[in-house]
């Protein structure tokens, strides 16, 4: 889940965008109908639909439909809306910079390769991985490298600062790259997925130079 374990909770960017960010609009919109209708039987839907590591296989077809479905699941309104602004504050600019096509490659290999990198790390797990946040931390790969000095509005306790968006984004993945090696030694058991949040980021961010060494955006 974005938007936890003390970062800077972003509020606004100064990065301009040329058009209507309509995917990345459409992205929170199915997200939020998902949601919605998630609530008439969650634990079945989350159970079903969810990612499980220790019961996926390759070779099984609705074990692998998890890998997508789980990306649209949330655990509740605190989820929801911390994943969902990330991707309105973040999403836009990247939509923008990388064209319709390419994002969408973006954010669904994002969250592939935060799939992989949660089940690399905790294969036995046999808690359900639900949340956009995998995808999104793509999203934050991309846009540190292509907006770096953009400043971010952010809230930092009580005060509202702007902060350069590298020093921002990049003090979120410290962040998740702490909590998850600490959770992979066995000290913490808070039930969120750094790992994944890391292998997003990763993704995203090696994607995003390799199209730019390329000059494909």
């Amino acid at each position: 889940m974005l938007g936890k374990k003390g970062q800077f909770f972003p509020l606004s960017d100064t990065a301009p965008r040329k058009r209507f960010p309509i995917l990345t609009i459409t992205l929170i919109v199915v997200n939020v109908i998902i949601f919605v209708w998630s609530l008439t039987d969650f634990e079945f839907v989350v159970s079903n639909y969810g990612f499980i590591p220790a019961h996926f296989s390759i070779l099984n077809s609705r074990s692998v439909l998890t890998l997508f479905t789980s990306m649209f699941l949330h655990g509740g309104l605190d989820h929801l809306f911390g994943n969902m602004w990330y991707l309105w504050i973040f999403g836009d600019n990247v939509e923008d910079r990388f064209g319709k096509i390419k994002f969408l490659f973006l954010y669904f290999l994002s969250g592939l390769s935060a799939h992989f990198f949660h089940y690399i790390t905790d294969p036995a797990s046999k808690i359900p991985t639900i949340g956009a946040s995998g995808a999104i931390s793509g999203i934050l790969g991309a846009y540190i490298l292509l907006f770096p000095r953009e400043k971010v509005l952010s809230r930092v306790g009580y005060v509202f600062v702007h902060i350069p968006a590298y020093v921002v984004i990049g003090f979120w993945f410290v962040i998740q790259f702490i909590f998850g090696t600490i959770s992979f030694l066995g000290g913490i058991g808070s039930g969120i997925a750094f790992w994944a949040h890391v292998g997003g980021f990763i993704f995203g961010f090696i994607l995003t130079a390799l199209l730019l060494i390329m000059k494909r955006i």
